[in-house]
């Protein structure tokens, strides 16, 4: 195993603030010069088929000839870390002659994802009646890459975010939610692609990769997955208070932390949580 290849699973391990003071054996000053010249690069997420996929049509949709591939963690998922480095692997086997894939690049901030989703979870209860991480954890995902996309000169960020899996619908990938992490992104003018948004089969899915790769598996999974349905499996989650607890706490609590990180500085979460939400003590 590489200097690299430990590096990045001891990121996987320890989970460190890490969004934009990145080590150099990870990216290097004069990578990020490199990176800034290319007019044809784009940051992908990395995880599972559905961000392999979105790479992939975005380089046949968009003629990108660089994809810089990223994993943003959260704190909350278990599993192969292995996984990821099969995701981007499989990316280069599918895109061979079309398109640069580059390293992978793995950052994020377990306090950011606290903040928006952990931290206030019984005061957003007594707030608006309702809560689940799901749409504070994608619109987390997005945001960390933010200020990567800033530092490389503004690059677009592709996305594999879907609104329905074969009729499936998920509270964190409905239109409201979307359009909100479009929204963040576009405040600070990086454009967020999302060139799967309208598939709706799976198949569809395999096909774009040429790959047989079932909806949610050979990924990292999340301990918090399924939490806004009930029993059944049905969604209990309404779109429209999907979109109050967005429009109320997420997204100006989310641009608060970007802007701290664009500053060149680790956010006081804490205080940024507390000032939006209006409490006037933490307890």
């Amino acid at each position: 195993m590489t200097g690299y290849d430990e590096g990045i699973k001891q990121l996987f391990l320890d989970k460190p603030e890490l969004v934009t003071n990145f080590p150099e054996w990870m990216l290097s000053q004069d990578q990020i010069k490199s990176f800034k010249k290319m007019d044809g690069l784009a940051i992908v997420e990395t995880a599972g088929r559905d961000s392999v996929a979105a790479a992939v049509k975005g380089v046949e949709e968009n003629g990108f000839t660089d994809l810089l591939p990223t994993y943003v963690y959260t704190g909350t998922e278990y599993g192969k870390w292995e996984s990821v480095l099969t995701a981007v692997e499989r990316l280069k086997q599918r895109l061979a002659g079309k398109a640069n894939i580059h390293n992978l690049l793995v950052f994020g901030s377990p306090v950011s994802w606290k903040t928006l989703n952990g931290r206030y979870i019984t005061q957003l209860i007594k707030k608006y009646v309702f809560f689940t991480p799901c749409i504070g954890c994608h619109l987390y995902l997005h945001s960390m890459r933010i200020p990567l996309a800033a530092l490389l000169g503004k690059k677009p960020i592709i996305s594999g975010e879907r609104e329905s899996h074969d009729g499936h619908i998920k509270i964190n990938q409905v239109e409201e939610t979307l359009d909100a992490y479009i929204d963040l992104t576009e405040r600070f003018d990086i454009p967020l692609l999302m060139p799967l948004r309208k598939i709706k089969n799976g198949r569809e899915i395999e096909e774009i990769i040429e790959v047989e790769w079932e909806q949610d598996q050979e990924q990292l999974e999340c301990v918090l997955s399924g939490n806004y349905r009930d029993t059944e499996g049905k969604n209990t989650i309404k779109r429209e208070d999907a979109k109050i607890l967005l429009d109320n706490f997420l997204l100006p609590c989310s641009q608060k932390i970007i802007e701290g990180y664009l500053d060149g500085l680790v956010p006081d979460h804490g205080n940024i949580g507390k000032e939006v939400l209006e409490i006037k003590t933490i307890f």
